[in-house]
């Protein structure tokens, strides 16, 4: 694996300290909502991020779909107030039940 550049790391770090928050409310909205994590290629950021919210059942996970969109929405404004424009706010927030490993 290549090694990021220094314009990579503060994307990371910036990916890293909205998911962290956005984790930290999701918990305390959404049950049954495991963690928070995402994929991304930096080359190709802001277009290729993903953030995906995995939940622990289909029970959990068919519950919170009517939230998404209000997720989607978080994801976008919290990016934005880090000077980020999600084009599509829809492209990079999901409800899943796979983890980073699958």
């Amino acid at each position: 694996m290549k090694k990021l550049s220094k314009v990579q790391l503060k994307q990371q770090a910036l990916v890293l300290n909205v998911a962290d928050a956005l984790e930290e409310q999701a918990r305390a909205e959404i049950p049954d909502m495991l963690q928070c994590w995402f994929d991304v290629e930096y080359h190709l950021f802001p277009g290729s991020l993903l953030l995906c919210f995995q939940f622990e059942n289909d029970q959990a996970l068919e519950a919170a779909k009517p939230y998404l969109l209000k997720w989607q929405k978080r994801l976008s404004a919290a990016m934005l107030k880090k000077g980020v424009i999600l084009k599509d706010m829809r492209k990079h927030l999901t409800f899943t039940l796979k983890g980073p490993e699958d």
